[in-house]
């Protein structure tokens, strides 16, 4: 597919239900509903896809924007939900799935300094908006975000409903029934023990552990004890490196450290804690260990752990009676919870945190203690009804006992999605997301979340993958970050810079500002003055600026004296070029055209090549008033007029800051090819003072230094160590970046046709400064896969517009 014509289609579809006039905006948008109601011709038109509103393009969306759209595209207005505020999905009962890609580290300011890299996701994704950095985990906030109670929500409470048999056959419920009891209807049985493998004397594999001196039978008054080990990987598997026994109390009855009788491989110092320097004076034995249990222990103690099975085992040791708290608090199929998650929900308790180095068993041992105590204290029917949302997914209400239990529909996306039968999962690195464990997959790299992902043969219908490589680069020591987005920044400032020079002495800022205004918005003038002539660095505020300003002013003679303008050389600016080619292409930009009006008696000094219009270099006296060029306004009304000939346009956004007239406008076609005509007639627009070229900047930026300039304009120093830094981890970042944009291009190539993608560059929320991510969206479709992934060669870069034909008629166009 030609891309110029595939750039087209994209544009047109962000565009047809909007135009600037409140008036046709709303009769768009009608026609639009009325045709996505009515059957229509042609296999794409039937399709879903994701368009952002016009006038929100330019508006950051915040991640409860990005629930709105999330939360429409699963329940739609069937489940009572409205189209986002901000965007709108078509054909959303045809959405199968949805695939959020969450990119931690990555600023909308690294996509476009990076812009030429980033292939896969600057040619994919259709619609582009900022987003502003929400200050929580934006994966426990997709998970657990409300959604709000509508009366086809609330239907899904009546009995026979699937969330309501999913909690009359809870698993604990199930297994343990609703009553109160003492502990021994929780230790487990000979035959739950042989089932689950846990040590039982005489069974084969056994042989070698040692018995405790336990009773035959336990009562409810027998004493508890909590235990947990920690483990070293030796030759001969894992072998016990340390033990911890606490009592009913709390009180710790032995922590002992025990040297393993192999050889150690891994001390999983990032599991157990433990070291070669801590184990290097130990000469306690397992033998050691064994004799001491067998001391502590009274011979009707209730040994209690999570997942105990792997303890004993360590252990060597058999015990008759104990309780696992891995399975009173169990799930289905067999699965359970971390230790962690339980201490957390149900203690309120923080164990195995990040700060500390590895597990330690006192604390686990302590914790497990705890939580069997509270479950034989509360019972069964009230751990489930107290804990049902944060542990198992949804509530139940208070009611009495002569009912059988009602359920309460929890309004948390993942709850109800779960209700409906789809399923959700998160990937990436263990983090506290608020979310079931059993649908986390925990993964050390990016590399591993994109290969888990891709192994599943069958993909759940909300999946979030948390790539996160780039943010772990940036919390390396060297160069620290706030030494590297100022780079980026300065990268980005260079695009919409420009040097001109040398001009007359005296020349001031404003004499500059006011010949250069002339191409775009000035966001920035530095005079530079040397021993013997006077030069200005003029930053523009958009990309168009400096274009123009290139191509018309150079070689302008002021005061009879011609100045050159050129762009900076530097590392940042080697690949300008091929850079302004790809944002000519975008979806975003490949149907407009940048316009300036200009003031008559500016259109006559400045400098527009010979072959444009034939006029001569004009002197211009830096003390003429009409530099200032007050008089040149914009209307829609008359750029419509001026370019609806050559071909319908879509939209026209004026550029004016508030207070002043506008001068420059983006002009949106219906078609490329409409646009290269525009591009074409430049020299019967010039007649009437317009000056085009392609537009660059996307439409979702108002200002493209504006992105650039978080904290302000960099100064000299900031500039000069911006590039030093540049010239240190450039080529590393670029790295990294192309490897992300090859994952999320194999991401979106795994995921099934319909699927609704989103993208996500977090950005950052650190003080000082905010810096705004990048949200990016696209549904997959079949008849778009090969031209998606096609690998587009760069355009033909327009250097000037291109002369009409003699024969070409534009005068009923103005």
């Amino acid at each position: 597919m030609d891309p110029s014509s595939s750039s087209a289609t994209c544009n047109r579809k962000k565009r047809k239900d909007v135009s600037p006039a409140e008036d046709e905006e709303s009769k768009r948008f009608k026609a639009s509903q009325e045709s996505e109601e009515m059957p229509e011709s042609g296999s794409s038109s039937c399709l879903p896809s994701i368009t952002v509103k016009q006038h929100r393009l330019q508006e950051p969306i915040t991640q409860n924007d990005l629930m709105e759209l999330l939360r429409y595209a699963a329940l739609g207005k069937a489940g009572g939900v409205k189209q986002p505020s901000w965007c709108r999905l078509r054909h959303q009962k045809k959405i199968k799935a949805m695939n959020v890609a969450i990119v931690e580290g990555v600023t909308q300011s690294h996509f476009y300094k990076h812009y030429l890299t980033l292939q896969h996701l600057r040619t994919t994704y259709t619609s582009r908006v900022t987003f502003t950095s929400p200050s929580a985990d934006l994966a426990s906030g997709i998970f657990s975000s409300e959604v709000p109670e509508s009366d086809s929500l609330s239907q899904r409470h009546k009995e026979g409903s699937p969330m309501y048999k999913a909690w009359m056959s809870h698993p604990v419920i199930t297994k343990f029934g609703t009553q109160r009891r003492g502990l021994t209807a929780y230790v487990l049985t000979q035959e739950e023990m042989i089932k689950k493998r846990y040590p039982v004397k005489g069974m084969p594999g056994f042989e070698e552990f040692i018995c405790t001196d336990s009773v035959d039978c336990v009562t409810d008054s027998s004493p508890l004890y909590g235990i947990d080990c920690e483990m070293c990987l030796t030759e001969k598997g894992y072998e016990l490196a340390r033990v911890s026994v606490v009592d009913a109390g709390g009180n710790c009855m032995l922590d002992q450290l025990v040297k393993p009788h192999n050889r150690i491989l891994n001390y999983l110092t990032r599991f157990s804690g433990i070291t070669a320097a801590m184990l290097r004076p130990i000469t306690t034995t397992l033998r050691d260990v064994q004799a001491k249990l067998r001391t502590v222990l009274p011979s009707d103690a209730v040994l209690v752990g999570h997942s105990l099975d792997n303890d004993l085992k360590a252990l060597k040791v058999i015990h008759m009676h104990i309780i696992d708290t891995s399975l009173l608090y169990r799930k289905d199929f067999g699965q359970k919870f971390k230790l962690k998650v339980l201490a957390e929900t149900v203690l309120k308790k923080q164990i195995q945190t990040e700060e500390k180095k590895g597990h330690n068993p006192t604390e686990d041992a302590l914790a497990a203690l705890e939580l069997a105590q509270y479950f034989i204290k509360t019972g069964p029917r009230q751990v489930v009804e107290r804990h049902l949302e944060e542990l198992w997914g949804y509530a139940v209400t208070e009611e009495s006992a002569d009912c059988p239990p009602t359920p309460v529909l929890s309004h948390r996306f993942a709850d109800i999605l779960q209700s409906l039968g789809r399923s959700v999962a998160f990937y990436g690195k263990r983090s506290d997301v608020a979310l079931d464990p059993s649908n986390q997959l925990w993964h050390s790299s990016d590399k591993e979340v994109l290969a888990s992902f891709r192994r599943q043969t069958k993909r759940p219908f909300l999946s979030v993958l948390q790539f996160s490589s780039f943010s772990d680069r940036l919390k390396s020591p060297l160069p620290p970050q706030e030494q590297r987005y100022p780079r980026v920044c300065v990268d980005l400032r260079d695009m919409c810079v420009v040097f001109a020079g040398p001009f007359p002495a005296g020349f001031s800022q404003r004499d500059v500002r006011r010949v250069f205004r002339c191409c775009g918005p000035v966001h920035k003038v530095q005079m530079l003055t040397s021993a013997v002539r006077v030069h200005a660095e003029i930053t523009f505020k958009l990309l168009e600026g400096a274009m123009l300003a290139l191509r018309i002013l150079n070689g302008l003679s002021i005061q009879r004296q011609p100045i050159k303008v050129q762009r900076p050389v530097c590392g940042s600016t080697l690949d300008l070029d091929a850079t302004l080619d790809a944002l000519m292409v975008d979806c975003f930009t490949a149907n407009n055209v940048y316009a300036v009006k200009l003031d008559p008696s500016v259109a006559e000094s400045v400098n527009v090549p010979p072959k444009i219009n034939g006029h001569p270099h004009a002197a211009v006296d830096a003390a003429q008033p009409q530099l200032a060029a007050a008089k040149a306004q914009m209307s829609e009304d008359e750029v419509r007029e001026v370019f609806s000939g050559f071909g319908p346009v879509e939209s026209v956004v004026l550029l004016a800051t508030p207070g002043r007239r506008a001068t420059h406008a983006y002009i949106a076609f219906e078609s490329s090819e409409d646009k290269q005509v525009a591009l074409s007639s430049s020299e019967a627009l010039w007649k009437h003072n317009y000056l085009i070229c392609p537009a660059l900047t996307p439409p979702h930026l108002p200002s493209w230094v504006a992105m650039t300039t978080p904290n302000g304009a960099a100064d000299d120093e900031e500039r000069t160590q911006a590039h030093d830094a540049s010239q240190a981890v450039g080529q590393q970042e670029m790295d990294h970046i192309r490897k992300l944009d090859r994952r999320l291009e194999k991401l979106f190539r795994s995921l099934p046709d319909d699927t609704l993608s989103v993208v996500v560059l977090v950005g950052r929320t650190s003080a000082p400064h905010p810096i705004p991510g990048l949200c990016l969206m696209e549904v997959k479709q079949r008849f778009l896969r090969t031209a998606t992934w096609e690998r587009r060669a760069p355009p033909t870069r327009l250097s000037r517009p291109v002369i009409p034909d003699q024969d070409t008629k534009l005068e009923p166009l103005i």
